[in-house]
């Protein structure tokens, strides 16, 4: 292990746990005033989750790589309760054991995903087990260009109906990140065939184009919800959540995009 390791299990702690405590807050608004147990819950993981955002701070990228190793365990554990917890909410909202609440399943199986994300990738860095670049590609685009389709969606639905023009521009995101979406389900199936740079580079370009117009319209639409200039259900901090996630998703097409053509270029190095 090395500062490496060190360097990417904090980054991954500092970004997702401070998403796994802002969804505990988003879960908590969502459940009926009655629901004590529920808002309890996501009470008590709000406050792990803070705590876990704390503590990772208090690292550094010179920390001994054995105490980040346990620190991963620890919170790789709190990422699977909340995982668990999210699940259960979910099975109560698709069996109408929660009737009038304000969480939409596909929100609720949104943020399970991400918790299964975060667990999953805790595992991969202690087991030293990441996947080689080509995989990586594809399976991290795979699941943010669903987030970012699933985003769209969960702001035309929570926009007012009478802000017409915003609620059709949502909708047309949701459609293009579905699009997009397929497209690297395709992908994904013609591997290992798929995975020659010129494809892999295109498909980056291909969705940073996307990525960056989704991330400005959030962007300008957390903007004129802090200021009070639409007509919403919009949470401030949900607008700058969804913002930061797709900011999250530029940072990684960015770090492929770079990996990418070293690679390119030392292999035609090589071959001189």
């Amino acid at each position: 292990m090395s500062n490496e390791f060190v360097r990417r299990s904090l980054d991954e702690i500092r970004f997702w746990s401070r998403i796994m405590k802002e969804h505990s807050l988003f879960l908590k608004l969502g459940f009926r005033c009655d629901d004590t147990e529920l808002i309890q819950e996501a009470n008590r993981f709000y406050s792990i989750f803070e705590q876990i955002e704390g503590a990772s701070h208090s690292f550094t990228e010179s920390t001994d790589p054995e105490q980040i190793k346990r620190f991963n365990a620890e919170v790789q554990t709190a990422a699977t309760h909340i995982w668990a917890f999210k699940r259960k909410v979910l099975g109560l909202i698709i069996q109408c054991k929660l009737p009038g609440g304000n969480n939409f399943p596909l929100l609720v199986d949104h943020v399970s995903r991400e918790a299964n994300y975060f667990r999953n990738r805790l595992k991969e860095l202690n087991e030293g087990k990441l996947e080689p670049l080509p995989d990586a590609i594809i399976d991290e685009n795979v699941f943010f260009l669903r987030i970012m389709a699933d985003h769209a969606k969960f702001i035309g639905h929570l926009l007012d109906p009478s802000e017409r023009q915003l609620v059709e521009q949502a909708r047309n995101f949701s459609h293009d990140f579905d699009q997009l979406l397929f497209q690297a389900i395709d992908l994904s199936g013609m591997r290992p065939q798929s995975q020659t740079q010129p494809l892999l580079g295109q498909f980056l370009d291909e969705n940073r184009v996307s990525v960056v117009s989704l991330r400005d319209f959030k962007k300008t639409a957390r903007d004129l919800i802090d200021a009070c200039r639409i007509k919403s259900i919009i949470h401030p901090l949900l607008a700058d959540h969804v913002f930061r996630e797709a900011e999250r998703f530029l940072f990684i097409i960015d770090m492929f995009e770079a990996n990418l053509i070293g690679g390119a270029q030392s292999h035609q190095q090589s071959k001189k």
